[in-house]
């Protein structure tokens, strides 16, 4: 940015600075247009048919697990807390040498982080879990 200065003719010894905002403007403008040329392009995506929700009938097994994640966080695993995600870990590796393998179902709590959830995820993964499953509650008729 330039400025220009001028001296009030009366004293020499006042001087007046003044900003020349005229670059300034130019370059914003500059800005703006080349965004509002680029934005239409960053939204256009490949077009691919997404799947429709489905509610399919929960068959609860006895020989199931069913880990919880609270919205603090904490795992359970049942009603029983888990200290942290290898002790965790280690449960299921014993867990997964039965034959049939029990299905995991992992119910999480709407106000709990992803990373907490993904935790129990590769808790399964690293244990050898073949069959993991998400409990949610049925969306709300007329919604």
């Amino acid at each position: 940015m330039a400025a220009a200065l001028t001296f009030d003719k009366g004293d020499d010894d006042n001087v007046v600075s003044e900003i020349n905002t005229t670059p300034l403007v130019d370059v914003m403008l500059v800005l703006l247009i080349i965004f509002l040329i680029t934005i239409p392009v960053v939204t256009n995506t490949i077009d691919v048919k997404l799947p429709n929700e489905t509610n399919h009938v929960r068959e609860t097994k006895p020989e199931n697990i069913t880990l919880s994640v609270d919205s603090s966080g904490a795992i359970f695993w049942g009603l029983e807390p888990v200290a942290d995600a290898n002790a965790l870990t280690a449960r299921l590796k014993e867990i997964s040498q039965k034959d049939p393998q029990p299905e995991v179902e992992i119910r999480g709590d709407t106000n709990a982080r992803y990373e907490s959830i993904g935790r129990v995820i590769v808790a399964c993964q690293r244990a050898g879990i073949v069959k993991i499953g998400f409990v949610t509650e049925p969306a709300a008729r007329g919604a």
